[in-house]
């Protein structure tokens, strides 16, 4: 069987499925769950690969809400990396749900072509991307293991062959002070929040002096109960992001001082916890990537100039694999122009007809360049 043929025979198989896929990505869309507890989505793709065949391991690699499936005897083996997880507030405001329907959908197609053209599909349930690092942890558990190339696909505004994902880490701050009543002994009080807040205004002015490619946000989680107690407690979750893990750890030392001079200058002490696992930035196989170009073309969705209008800037724990195994992670449009991800907009797109339309543009062109690693002469990507 010729590539072209076989990219054929995968669409077709995608379409023969459309019902299947559109209803997996709905379905996850309308029960949208917080990172690890994902648990409806995982029952749902689990049945939904059992449904058609295909074996699959449910909680795995130590994640209650993580699961494998493999197809295939020998040749390259290719993960297909599906996400599931969503925001709190605004859902599936950054369409892990279409993500969820073209993996679904490009591990189906894979599965049936598998033996017949000599290749491994891998297909894997990764969940807790928002923050959570459920792909680290998976691959410290090994599900990354052996692989020749791995990849999914995101929604954004526009298609586009790369996101600008670079490295990131929270950081939790709890500041302590001492209580006293607001009015009538305020000269006892060591206020938490000032503490706090002088901590968010030096970080407001280190972002003057900062490289176009690192970010620092974050929020207040505490800041104290009532207005006529000085606070003795307050407490902020910061974002702290940067081009790469070297330069992330420049930017750390900076940020930690900028917030422990808010907790001297108010008098308080402030205790720090850096969440683990880090984000590195994502490094994409250029081999990967041009195919994915070329089959996303075939579809009618030729990738633009990520810096045409800017490029759509964040992180992602696929950084992580793509430091140990060539990967990509190209975006598929699924909302307007210049609606942003974690938007309530971009989530109502998300979960419409143009969501379906990149479940299976996403599912086809996965597929295909999935089988340009099967196929194609010379050595596989891992080795090129």
């Amino acid at each position: 069987m010729s590539p072209d043929d076989a990219k054929t025979r995968a669409a077709s198989v995608i379409d023969a499925h459309r019902d299947l896929l559109l209803g997996v990505s709905r379905d996850i869309f309308e029960h949208p769950e917080l990172c690890f507890e994902e648990h409806h989505a995982h029952d749902v793709l689990v049945a939904a690969l059992r449904g058609v065949g295909i074996e699959t391991t449910e909680h795995a690699f130590g994640l209650d809400t993580a699961f494998v499936a493999e197809v295939g005897e020998q040749g390259p083996t290719v993960a297909i990396i599906c996400e599931y997880d969503a925001l709190p507030g605004i859902g599936h405001a950054c369409g892990h749900n279409v993500i969820a329907g073209a993996g679904l959908g490009a591990g189906v197609a894979l599965a049936s072509l598998a033996v017949e053209l000599g290749g491994r599909v891998r297909i894997l349930g990764t969940p807790a991307e928002e923050g959570g690092g459920g792909k680290e942890f998976m691959l410290r558990a090994g599900a990354f293991d052996g692989l020749d190339a791995a990849m999914m696909v995101h929604p954004a505004d526009r298609d586009l062959p790369t996101m600008a994902a670079i490295a990131v880490e929270q950081l939790h701050v709890t500041y302590h002070g001492e209580a006293s009543h607001a009015a009538a002994a305020p000269e006892l009080g060591r206020n938490a929040l000032d503490a706090a807040v002088l901590g968010y205004m030096n970080i407001a002015a280190l972002r003057q002096h900062i490289g176009v490619r690192e970010r620092v946000h974050g929020i207040f989680t505490d800041a104290g109960e009532k207005a006529n107690v000085v606070p003795h407690r307050a407490a902020a979750h910061w974002f702290v992001r940067s081009q790469d893990l070297v330069s992330l750890e420049r930017l750390k030392v900076r940020v930690l001082d900028c917030l422990a001079a808010g907790a001297t200058a108010a008098g308080c002490t402030m205790d720090v916890e850096w969440v683990d696992p880090p984000y590195s930035d994502m490094v994409d196989d250029e081999w990967l990537l041009q195919r994915w170009m070329e089959n996303a073309a075939a579809l009618g969705r030729p990738g633009e100039d990520p810096e045409l209008d800017g490029p759509v800037v964040g992180s992602t724990d696929m950084g992580n694999v793509s430091h140990r195994v060539p990967s990509i992670h190209p975006m598929v449009a699924v909302a307007p122009r210049g609606v942003a991800i974690h938007t309530p907009e971009f989530a109502v797109h998300a979960g419409g007809d143009a969501g379906d339309r990149a479940v299976l543009d996403g599912a086809k062109a996965l597929a295909a360049t999935a089988i340009d690693c099967w196929t194609a002469p010379g050595p596989s990507p891992r080795a090129r």
